[in-house]
């Protein structure tokens, strides 16, 4: 489906990718961390918050059902000071029903105890919603499925939209830990930057193709995994499912091989007052060795 041009908005719920990066994000103010505060001021007060992060990829499609989920530090070898981050965000078990009746027949599990909000959920959210106060919930991704089942999977959840829930998916466009280089803290390799123009072009107008990008001659080395770009699909079908291309929150790259870029659907945030490049790797810390 092409999106051929505007079309009536919807009183939904707006929704977003956020490009996450490193998890010392979390701590710094620079140019993506202000678009991401912009959001959070523009958008309605969300019922709650269904998270797709990148870094809960299991072997099941669940969702976490704990009243107090836990602020989950799953890296290693960062500051202190990362380790010490809270964000205290109350659950909602309920969720897993509305889900599981968007979704259907779908199965969906309902996890109580396994997991809680990772790195990729709260440095964002700290800093789109640093108040903790909206209950937050995460979506598995389900590493045995293939590109196509997690777009259907997002158009289904347009349902939530209409019930005031956030849907928001956070990992990287490009994401290739190997080949990150320190000293290119603000570009990206002329692979990387392909890949994710031909993304944007997508995402802004054909959001319906975004998973025949795993066919461009770039893929294998902007995606060498897939648990990353795969939260862009479930935006990508939020955005197929309601007509039309989303908005491009902000762009730009980070230790050439990692792509910053965000996008959202139905809301416009103004300008971000931010500056600087994204966060970098804290010395001796190797990118391909942290769950980023």
């Amino acid at each position: 489906m092409t999106v051929d041009g505007p079309a009536e908005r919807p009183k939904g719920m707006p929704a977003a990718f956020i490009g996450h990066g490193s998890p010392m994000n979390a701590l710094e103010h620079n140019r993506y961390t202000a678009a991401w505060q912009a959001f959070g001021r523009t958008v309605p007060r969300p019922r709650a918050i269904l998270v797709i992060s990148a870094h809960w990829f299991i072997n099941a499609t669940a969702v976490t059902v704990m009243p107090r989920p836990r602020t989950i530090h799953d890296f290693y070898g960062f500051p202190q000071e990362l380790f010490e981050v809270q964000y205290p965000a109350p659950g909602m078990p309920e969720l897993v029903e509305e889900v599981s009746e968007a979704v259907k027949p779908t199965w969906v599990g309902a996890d109580a105890d396994s997991w809680g909000i990772d790195h990729g959920s709260w440095s964002v959210l700290r800093h789109a919603f640093p108040r903790a106060d909206i209950p937050v919930a995460q979506l598995s991704i389900n590493a045995n499925k293939p590109l196509d089942y997690h777009f259907d999977l997002g158009t289904k959840l347009s349902a939530l939209r209409a019930s005031g829930v956030l849907v928001l998916g956070s990992g990287n466009v490009v994401h290739n830990l190997g080949g990150v280089d320190p000293q290119l803290p603000d570009t990206g390799f002329d692979w990387a930057q392909r890949f994710d123009e031909s993304a944007q072009e997508t995402m802004l107008h054909d959001p319906a193709a975004s998973a025949r990008l795993q066919g461009h001659n770039d893929f294998r080395a902007a995606v060498p995994t897939p648990d990353h770009f795969i939260p862009l699909l479930y935006i990508a079908g939020l955005a197929a499912a309601s007509g039309r291309g989303a908005d491009m929150l902000v762009d730009g790259y980070t230790h050439g091989s990692l792509s910053m870029t965000s996008y959202t659907l139905d809301v416009h945030c103004p300008a971000a007052d931010g500056e600087g490049p994204a966060a970098e790797f804290p010395d001796g810390v190797p990118a391909d060795g942290t769950n980023t």
